[in-house]
């Protein structure tokens, strides 16, 4: 499961992305002058939106995608030029008692060991160092990867997924709590919230779809394939109630390093 995002498409198409990070930002008070990890920083709106509160601060911005990391490059060289970009994983971070926060929206549902993820991240915080993020946790997408796994086991495309796993891990908020106590983190909570998008017609949502939530099925296709899956996936979100609306869930986190 190695497929990298289109980021130019992606750029275009994560207003709820965009969004939901907005409302992160707003929970996390800043003087102005702290040193921040965007973790999973995509094409670098977020970045640009945490510059803007630190005049006498910092931002990293970090994804493990060579493309996202790229179309950020473009986008902040006018905007935020003082943001620096690094390309590695969340599960392997290249730093140390680096940062006062690490904040990230829409990222760790594609890293699959949260164990790790949360002590990587313990290990960049400085002592007392804030983390304020959210990710798809809990029963996130549950109607459109019901629809989806049916669709894979359709004769047309079944061959193609006999050595298929999924690609993301939605965690629930007692493991994750578990999970940062463990780490080294303490004023823990985290906490479900439903999100539901409705893209605006047929087209978005064929195109958010591939993009997005079912990219890495999409790659594994030939390329004939991939549009009939994708449309196949279109038709049964048009019968939903309400139609093409995916059934999103966000899972919150609020820590704080231990001393």
């Amino acid at each position: 499961m190695t497929a990298d995002w289109n980021a130019g498409v992606y750029h275009q198409l994560s207003a709820p992305q965009q969004a939901w990070g907005q409302r992160v930002l707003a929970r996390l008070p800043l003087d102005g002058d702290e040193r921040v990890l965007d973790l999973g920083c995509g094409t670098g709106h977020l970045s640009a939106a945490l510059a803007e509160r630190l005049p006498g601060g910092r931002v990293v911005a970090l994804d493990v995608s060579a493309s996202m990391i790229e179309t950020a490059a473009a986008w902040l060289r006018e905007r935020a030029p003082n943001v620096q970009l690094v390309r590695a994983s969340g599960a392997g971070l290249p730093f140390r008692a680096a940062f006062d926060v690490v904040f990230s929206a829409a990222t760790f549902h594609w890293i699959p060991d949260h164990d790790r993820l949360f002590r990587e991240i313990r290990a960049a915080l400085r002592p007392g160092g804030r983390f304020e993020a959210q990710c798809g946790g809990g029963p996130n997408l549950a109607r459109l990867l019901a629809h989806t796994h049916d669709l894979m086991r359709d004769p047309r495309y079944a061959a193609h997924f006999g050595r298929w796993t999924d690609p993301w891990m939605f965690a629930d908020v007692n493991e994750t709590i578990a999970r940062l106590d463990a780490a080294g983190f303490r004023d823990v909570h985290a906490d479900l919230e439903p999100a539901p998008t409705t893209m605006k017609d047929r087209a978005t949502f064929v195109d958010f779809i591939a993009c997005v939530c079912v990219r890495h099925h999409v790659d594994t296709l030939p390329v004939p394939l991939r549009r009939p899956f994708v449309e196949s996936l279109a038709d049964a979100a048009a019968a939903d109630n309400p139609p093409f609306t995916l059934d999103y869930w966000r899972l919150n986190i609020s820590a704080r390093a231990a001393e």
